[in-house]
């Protein structure tokens, strides 16, 4: 990875403290998705995911810490992080770093910066996703009900509203998080 991204990041978070002098809070939400197992992951899938889900994220919370006096980062994770689900690997990999990544980011950069995660489960489906898939994935959810974006919205103004809450993730899931297995299109069986 070059240092080039870096510095693009940097001077992102430079033109948006000067437009925005009140600037104190990085929202990392950008993801990339592509199902792949292990045995089939190649570099370039590994490399992309990890450039979005993980690397910008780093770098622009890193920038963002530079530039600002105090503030918060708030980075979207996924509630699959909680399962090992390899069909997933290179996007679980990347997310399941990022989650590292909050709270390694939360000791460093406290009391000056609170970080924090939030995890959504089934919230905004992908397009593919069939109806009945989407009923057998809530099945599998304790509250028997999918999320609404209002949920997730609620989640973001408890972390920004609460000042005691540093390096935590925020799993918004109905519970599904707290599944043995979890349900994934890969054991998915109409």
């Amino acid at each position: 990875m070059s240092d080039q991204l870096s510095e693009e990041l940097g001077g992102l978070l430079q033109t948006a403290k000067r437009r925005f002098p009140g600037l104190n809070l990085l929202l990392n939400s950008a993801s990339a998705y592509e199902p792949a197992p292990i045995a089939a992951t190649e570099l370039a899938m590994l490399e992309t995911q990890f450039r979005v889900n993980m690397f910008t994220p780093l770098l622009l919370t890193r920038h963002f810490a530079e530039t600002v006096h105090e503030g918060q980062v708030i980075n979207i994770i996924d509630n699959k992080v909680a399962y090992h689900q390899y069909p997933y690997a290179a996007y679980l990999l990347s997310k399941k770093s990022l989650a590292e990544m909050t709270r390694m980011a939360a000791l460093e950069f406290a009391p000056r910066i609170r970080i924090n995660g939030i995890a959504p489960g089934v919230v905004l489906p992908a397009s593919q996703r069939t109806s009945d898939y989407l009923e057998w994935r809530t099945e599998g959810i304790p509250l028997q009900r999918r999320g609404e974006p209002a949920h997730l919205v609620q989640a973001l103004h408890y972390l920004l509203g609460n000042a005691f809450v540093a390096g935590q993730i925020l799993f918004v899931d109905g519970g599904e998080s707290i599944n043995v297995e979890g349900r994934h299109s890969e054991n998915y069986s109409p």
